[in-house]
């Protein structure tokens, strides 16, 4: 008798396959050759590369900034959904919670990131 979960593994093993071929096959195969300084030089948004820190120079940290507001965002959205499902049973109790939760994890953020400068992006 077959397993309900055979047609999931059998779609996970082609989806394996499939990234596999792409990536180690066919990528190689029919991917480009030539590379100059251009090719393989860091590109970051248009702009000249800043220097790296192995070779002396400040790594800008507001990319990383944005990276943690745009994660604060997610984990927000992860912790909304489940609230919004399930509002009718939590009563007051659960909107406060909910309200202390936002005003910690968003407005606290937003307001420590933009005291420090982190969105002005000169």
């Amino acid at each position: 008798m077959a397993s309900p979960y055979l047609p999931i593994l059998f779609f996970f093993a082609c989806g394996i396959g499939f990234a596999a071929l792409a990536v180690l096959v066919l990528g190689p195969l029919l991917g480009p050759k030539r590379y100059n300084a251009a090719k393989v030089m860091a590109y970051e948004c248009g702009i000249q590369p800043s220097p790296r820190a192995d070779q002396g120079g400040r790594f800008p940290v507001k990319y990383a900034t944005t990276a943690m507001l745009f994660i604060i965002f997610d984990i927000e959205t992860l912790f909304l959904l489940p609230f919004a499902v399930v509002f009718g049973e939590l009563g007051l109790y659960g909107l406060l919670a909910m309200t202390i939760f936002l005003l910690n994890a968003f407005f606290i953020a937003d307001a420590y990131v933009w005291r420090r400068g982190g969105l002005d992006w000169d």
